[in-house]
């Protein structure tokens, strides 16, 4: 019999997939309409603010009701925006403000299916078997981020823009196949107010030091992160080789990013936490890697190490969550840790290029760098994060075969 968690990462792979095929119909459709840098900016823009806005709601309503129920109703409005895009474009119509509420309802709708993932996760395999099912999805996410947007230019540029639409509304049916095949269910206690379920979630955060201490070391994290992500686009095409060079890091990236998730399937320490804010420390080497020696081969190794420990780090910080948050409080948490990385990240953005204009480009990769390194430094001096032990205890390692053939818990 299949698995839940097989059909869940199932629906999900083909989920991931089609999303890249989007962005690259997005960017595609718009500048061939005319659209330009300024219009793709806008649609961004919108899809952001949705997602901004309901992330918090997202988490409450994923732990109100059965996750795999919130992530039907998330996908079959993500499934009607896609084909309604692929429409558009279709007739030859190209209309911004429809354009806009398609992409903000499509995120909106996507904020609440991440939390119920997250709340579901735990309910799919076996408590030993979590970090190995975490790793499998890493894996499997990392995968989908390369081959997605490969295959989706290839379609695009075969068919057009709404092909590509079209695909990832199919991908959004498989997903909502698989969750409505999901056999698993999760015990849910009387509703509360919205505003209070909100502060519940919070309190959740704030009594533990190594949770509340990550969140506030990840906003510092991501705001650095978001100048580092535009400043090394920018080096990548005028010094280190132009596109093509930008597409080996890209690919560096997603290499490392399967290694780091290959070894959380088989390095399990009974303080994962600590392991992970170890493994983040390899990050600054690929940023600085940019500003010395500043060549494509010191790059694309500083991409595999620093990618690889990131990708570890994110295993250990979802594990952590799952194993010891109750599962009546984990989507709210989960979007909790969205919503401060998607506050965070755009601020870095818009602050690269002022920064970088007024004191230069290597300078401010250097202390970006440093911040980077300084963030995950102080999370060890948290006593949470360094002593913080796995409730379940550790397990033989697992293949993700073996995690696909697992049994619900």
């Amino acid at each position: 019999m299949i698995s839940d968690f097989r059909l869940l990462a199932a629906g999900q792979t083909l989920s991931w997939i089609g999303n890249g095929f989007q962005t690259v119909a997005l960017a595609f459709a718009i500048v061939r309409a005319d659209g330009g840098a300024g219009d793709l900016g806008i649609v961004m823009a919108c899809s952001f603010t949705a997602l901004l806005a309901c992330s918090l709601f997202g988490g409450v309503w994923a732990d109100r009701l059965q996750p795999q129920r919130v992530m039907v109703v998330s996908d079959l409005i993500r499934l009607l925006a896609s084909a309604a895009m692929a429409l558009m474009f279709a007739g030859g119509g190209y209309h911004l403000p429809l354009l806009c509420a398609l992409v903000a309802v499509s995120s909106g709708a996507g904020s609440f299916f991440n939390p119920a993932m997250t709340a579901l996760r735990p309910l799919l395999v076996p408590a030993d078997r979590l970090q190995s099912a975490n790793a499998t999805l890493s894996i499997l996410q990392t995968g989908s981020s390369v081959a997605g947007p490969a295959l989706g230019g290839l379609t695009v540029a075969a068919f057009g823009a709404p092909a590509g639409f079209a695909v990832n509304a199919v991908s959004f049916l498989a997903s909502m196949a698989a969750c409505l095949l999901l056999r698993a269910r999760a015990t849910r206690g009387p509703r509360a107010p919205m505003l209070h379920e909100l502060r519940a979630g919070w309190r959740e955060i704030s009594s533990r030091d190594w949770l509340i201490g990550g969140l506030f070391g990840a906003t510092v994290y991501h705001v650095a992160n978001g100048v580092i992500l535009v400043l090394v686009q920018v080096i990548a095409i005028k010094r280190l080789g132009g596109a093509s060079a930008a597409g080996f890091i890209a690919a560096a990236e997603g290499l490392g990013g399967v290694i780091g998730a290959a070894v959380a399937l088989r390095f399990k320490p009974r303080r994962l936490l600590r392991a992970g804010w170890l493994t983040l420390m390899l990050m600054p080497l690929w940023a600085f890697a940019y500003v010395w020696p500043a060549t494509l081969v010191a790059v694309l190794a500083g991409a595999v190490i620093g990618w690889a420990g990131l990708i570890f780090f994110d295993v250990a910080w979802e594990t952590a969550i799952q194993d010891q948050i109750p599962q009546t409080a984990l989507g709210r948490v989960a979007s909790w840790d969205t919503l401060t990385s998607f506050l965070a990240m755009p601020i870095g953005n818009a602050l690269a290029g002022p920064l970088s204009a007024r004191y230069g480009v290597n300078p401010v990769l250097t202390v970006c760098a440093a911040i980077l390194l300084a963030s995950a430094v102080s999370q060890l001096l948290i006593p949470g994060a360094r002593t913080l032990t796995r409730t379940t205890g550790t397990a033989p390692a697992h293949t993700p075969a073996e995690i696909l053939d697992s049994t619900p818990a």
